[in-house]
């Protein structure tokens, strides 16, 4: 005869035989609770480079129901259930990259500086619990110019950063964005990128070094364009030997909606449709080459793998391993 036992049961019997083998005992000092989180520091080999996840924190953006222009509310808020997310609330993790690659220290993006919410702007303090000094960076490279990239170089007093480090952008973002005309023609918040690029670069532009999309910016990282989300955004590939990575930059931001469902538009994609395409063409990449991938809005450490499903495409997060 077969006894069926529900899961309530189950849990119950369990945790009377758990407290049953327990003895009684005088109790230990109480532990205070910490209240703060550990470093937001995760290292990796990808050949001979060394790469340093360097969370910056994480912005819990209130959405509506024209956050996607191409999918309802409803629909928007069914998919992050399915995340186990809350509904209304887009959770932004931000994540820069750091790559080694044994003569030059390449940081990938630079967070927030703490000036866009309270919950983001921990880059330098996980920097200096990586052991790097700000000063340590040869290079500072550049995906695109919104202010969640960028606001990194400088502090919230206009302070340079990165005192000797090189700042390296994509020439068609910079173009796009530091065109008056295309300010004056600005609406919204779009207008109010435009002013923070112009606070951010505009006094050390003949400073920035200026690439096209496609050259090799340092041996073993490439810039690939990944055009749509911005005018001049920009993805990278890093190889070191026989080992490969893409690193996405915004071309997916949360997986939780735009690798499960591409063809979503976000509001924050200035150009929709070039920004899917751009979006399938290299989540296709990722898949079918089975590359790694980091995106600088992957939940932290930000990098794995992609899986195509039927409908969309599906991260796989790297697991914890020593170096």
């Amino acid at each position: 005869m077969t006894t069926h036992v529900s899961r309530r049961t189950f849990l119950t019997a369990s945790a009377l035989a758990a407290g049953a083998a327990v003895l009684p005992r005088a109790s230990l000092a109480a532990a205070p609770l910490s209240g703060t989180q550990g470093p937001g520091v995760y290292r990796y080999k990808l050949g001979a480079f060394e790469l340093t996840a360097l969370y910056d924190g994480t912005w819990f953006l209130p959405i509506d129901g024209k956050f996607v222009t191409n999918a309802s509310g409803a629909a928007v808020n069914e998919a992050l259930a399915a995340a186990f997310l809350p509904p209304d609330i887009m959770p932004i993790s931000i994540t820069a990259l750091l790559v080694n690659t044994g003569s030059k220290l390449v940081l990938i993006d630079t967070g927030t500086a703490g000036q866009i919410t309270d919950t983001a702007g921990f880059l330098n303090g996980n920097l200096a619990a990586a052991g790097i000094r700000p000063a340590d960076i040869d290079i500072v490279l550049i995906s695109h110019f919104h202010p969640d990239h960028i606001n990194g170089l400088r502090t919230k007093d206009g302070d340079k950063v990165f005192p000797n480090a090189q700042i390296v952008v994509p020439e068609p973002e910079w173009t796009f964005w530091m065109d008056d005309g295309n300010q004056s023609r600005a609406t919204g918040s779009v207008f109010g990128y435009f002013r923070n690029a112009w606070r951010i670069f505009a006094d050390i532009a003949r400073e920035v070094h200026r690439f096209t999309p496609g050259a090799e910016i340092v041996p073993g990282i490439v810039s690939l364009p990944a055009y749509g989300h911005t005018p001049g955004h920009t993805a990278f590939s890093v190889q070191s030997g026989n080992e490969s990575m893409l690193v996405m930059g915004d071309t997916v931001r949360n997986p939780e909606l735009f690798a499960r469902h591409p063809d979503w538009q976000p509001i924050f994609d200035i150009d929709g449709a070039l920004a899917v395409t751009t979006r399938r063409r290299m989540l296709d990449r990722a898949a079918a080459d089975r590359m790694l991938v980091g995106a600088y809005h992957f939940p932290f450490p930000a990098c794995g793998h992609m899986i195509k499903t039927a409908t969309g495409y599906e991260l796989v997060p790297s697991m914890w391993r020593p170096l």
